[in-house]
């Protein structure tokens, strides 16, 4: 099985750097339908400058204090519950909070001997943010590696069709608290990382197309007709 929030899109890019802020493009951001682990990806954190910008990030934490990047077994997803008392994720989430910017992602359901891809997304469409943590690690020739982790909870009860777990969205609301510098404290960590409104959000089946990584295009979030669960 594709692990919780193992893929996701970014389909809409035209307002991106509005809806999140961004004054500075420096990032090239095309529409993305099949996101995968160790691939590179926009990421929104707010520096020491204060203005938020776009990094470019790859899927799958590597700690700043990693010997050797080629040895570390990368995280994609960090659990909600707990994060402070994980060494990968300790420090990141005093320090080093970000935004990924999403429109849906992609879940699996056993149907018989397969597995039936879904695609949850907000039923308006708008763009949503995942909670994240990234690091830094730095080569001894002063080379950098930047990636990041996508915090996942506790299910909604559309999400639990499909999964124990969901991806973190952050409410629009919150995203500056948890963007904000400094540690959180716990209590506002926990409230933060809730589950989504299920009332939001919509799944419905699509082509088994989204199983290769290596898949692109629009075609692969159609619907797949009269699959939807109901909620």
């Amino acid at each position: 099985m594709i692990p919780v929030c193992g893929r996701f899109t970014i389909t809409v890019t035209i307002g991106l750097p509005e809806r999140f802020g961004v004054k500075t493009r420096e990032v090239q951001i095309e529409p993305r339908y099949n996101i995968a682990p160790s691939q590179p990806v926009p990421v929104i954190i707010r520096p020491e400058s204060g203005e938020r910008i776009f990094v470019e990030m790859v899927w799958g934490l590597v700690p700043h204090w990693a010997k050797d990047p080629s040895a570390v077994r990368r995280s994609i997803n960090a659990r909600a519950e707990g994060l402070g008392e994980r060494p990968s994720f300790r420090d990141p989430l005093q320090r080093s909070r970000c935004l990924v910017p999403a429109n849906g992602f992609y879940e699996w359901k056993k149907a018989g001997k397969v597995s039936e891809p879904y695609y949850i997304h907000r039923k308006d469409d708008r763009l949503c943010a995942f909670a994240g943590l990234y690091d830094t690690w730095k080569t001894p020739d002063g080379n950098r590696l930047r990636t990041f982790v996508i915090i996942t909870t506790e299910p909604n009860r559309l999400v639990s069709c499909y999964h124990d777990r969901m991806p973190a969205i952050l409410r629009e609301e919150d995203e500056k608290l948890w963007l904000s510098p400094g540690p959180l404290p716990d209590s506002t960590v926990r409230e933060l990382l809730a589950p989504y409104p299920a009332e939001l959000l919509e799944a419905y089946r699509v082509s088994r197309r989204v199983n290769d990584p290596a898949s692109e295009g629009e075609d692969l979030i159609r619907r797949v007709q009269d699959s939807t669960l109901p909620v």
